[in-house]
């Protein structure tokens, strides 16, 4: 018969046991319904070639549906965070779900790896961190073209949050002091299915070039709308645009159009010594084998390089402690800021203290549409 202390012994052995390979939890939240499903899908999607361990640690993912509602992120995360005990947030994917879900991160203190370019102020970043570009990187691209063609007027079209109110400030900033003003500033919601009355002011307004701040099919819309009562001139879109659902839904519409994106979009066009090109070409390689060619986004990216990231920091994490508890998040979260020069598909990302974007100038390129498909520009 076994002894009551053995019994115990054998207890504790093998609690100590399960305690040594805890799973790595991460909880994620997406738009995979509502208006954000366009950007949510390719990221849900690419989920699917995640690996099942991390540095010999087993992976547990967790993906429950916002609906594109920042009340049901929240709730969403609430649940991972308590009853889950997660180690990371990934998520959002739109503006407004994002950051109610860094909210939660904040307050639980656990790493949120957000799929939207969200700004949060500078004493409320310490667990935030983007995958997406900074919209200033990509306003600097957009403003840069404009004054290279000499244009002397801007017209602004963008979503009525703060997607649109972003997108607009950076623009401002970047036209100060230049020959170039904006003439007409006009707004629309993501449900919407006619933005006439704001096209017909901005062509009243006369403007050399028009800029579109929407996102996925979304964004088609003005430019659309644009075209069809004769604008002529140059119309410019964001990297929210970056997709080939906006070609489809826009047609003939969308030739001409000029965004900034992320490399990983027009991979095979990068130079051979690009940093992203490598890992954009493996991104496409199994996204398109699966999804069909031309499926890729650069939204179903920012999962593909979240996973380039917890690879770097995972095993530094684990030195300092186990998966599930608070030291290990914190652990995840200073080795965000320690680790340099992960190379992904959308660049090269180099996390600080005081910048949790961490891309630089590699991580854009300017494209045009062109036949149907994205050609690289510089």
């Amino acid at each position: 018969m076994h002894s009551p202390v053995r019994h115990l012994a054998v207890l504790l052995a093998a609690l100590a046991m399960q305690a040594a390979h805890a799973d790595i939890t991460i909880g994620i939240s997406l738009p995979l319904t509502g208006p954000g499903a366009a950007l949510g899908m390719p990221l849900k999607n690419s989920l699917e070639f995640w690996p099942d361990k991390i540095a010999g640690e087993k992976l547990r993912v967790i993906v429950l549906d916002d609906g594109s509602d920042p009340t049901n992120a929240v709730k969403n995360v609430r649940k991972m965070t308590l009853e889950d005990n997660v180690d990371v947030i990934a998520g959002s994917a739109l503006t407004t779900t994002a950051l109610a879900v860094s909210q939660v991160a904040s307050e639980s203190e656990t790493v949120q790896m957000a799929w939207a370019p969200i700004e949060v102020p500078a004493e409320k970043q310490k667990w935030i961190f983007r995958l997406p570009q900074p919209i200033s990187l990509m306003a600097d691209a957009v403003v840069a073209d404009m004054k290279a063609r000499g244009f002397k007027t801007l017209g602004f079209i963008g979503y009525n949050d703060p997607w649109g109110e972003v997108w607009l400030k950076e623009v401002t900033k970047g036209l100060a002091g230049s020959a170039i003003q904006i003439v007409a500033s006009e707004r629309y919601n993501r449900p919407d299915t006619s933005v006439t009355g704001q096209v017909v002011k901005l062509l009243a307004a006369k403007p050399d070039a028009v800029l579109v701040a929407g996102s996925g099919a979304g964004a088609a819309l003005p430019q659309m709308t644009l075209v069809e009562r004769g604008y002529k001139g140059l119309i410019y879109q964001t990297h929210a645009a970056g997709s080939h659902d906006v070609i489809r839904v826009g047609g003939k519409a969308m030739e001409g159009a000029i965004m900034p994106v992320g490399p990983v979009l027009v991979a095979e066009q990068l130079a051979e010594n690009h940093p992203a090109r490598k890992a954009g070409l493996d991104y496409v390689r199994i996204y398109e084998a699966k999804y069909g060619k031309g499926s890729r986004t650069q939204f179903g990216a920012h999962a593909f390089d979240t996973m380039r990231v917890l690879e770097r920091i995972v095993p530094v994490a684990l030195k300092a402690a186990k998966p599930g508890t608070k030291e290990f998040r914190a652990a995840l979260r200073d080795a965000l800021e320690s680790q340099r020069d992960i190379t992904a598909s959308q660049g090269v990302y180099n996390y600080t203290a005081g910048d949790h974007f961490g891309l630089d100038q590699r991580g854009r390129v300017l494209v045009r549409i062109e036949n149907g498909d994205f050609r690289l520009l510089r």
